[in-house]
């Protein structure tokens, strides 16, 4: 078994864990009521680049270290862990998805609807807390 940088692991762990906490909220109440308030889109915004960076950072430093290929992008990070058998493939694809609305938010944060974003709360944050767990198994 590859030696994985635990702490550091663990302390982006946190890091995505505080992120998903602050988008919990956001979930939690109207479309009408998100969509509203400017304060809350951007925060929405920053906590999903917080947690999907960590996650990329955590993909990065398993593959790394589990001797996978390099990565060509973000999303084919989390490739390369269905590649190594960490991952299923279902689930792979739902991460790539998951990094390509990274870039987005990042590179061509303009074109970002704000209505898919509460969709992504609504829907997908799930995943997230699904991977979270998919790396403990894979630290041991």
């Amino acid at each position: 078994m590859p030696e994985y940088n635990v702490d550091r692991i663990r302390q982006i762990m946190g890091e995505i864990n505080a992120a998903l906490h602050k988008l919990g909220r956001y979930s939690e109440i109207s479309e009408e009521e998100f969509l509203s308030s400017p304060e809350k889109v951007d925060s929405a915004k920053y906590n999903l680049i917080i947690a999907i960076e960590g996650a990329i950072d955590i993909c990065n430093s398993i593959v790394a270290r589990a001797g996978g290929r390099a990565p060509r992008d973000h999303a084919d990070c989390f490739a390369i862990l269905g590649e190594l058998k960490l991952l299923s493939g279902e689930f792979v694809d739902r991460l790539k998805r998951m990094a390509k609305f990274r870039n987005l938010l990042v590179h061509l944060y303009w074109k970002v609807d704000d209505r898919k974003v509460y969709q992504i709360l609504n829907k997908d944050i799930p995943d997230m807390r699904d991977y979270l767990k998919a790396i403990d198994r894979v630290m041991g």
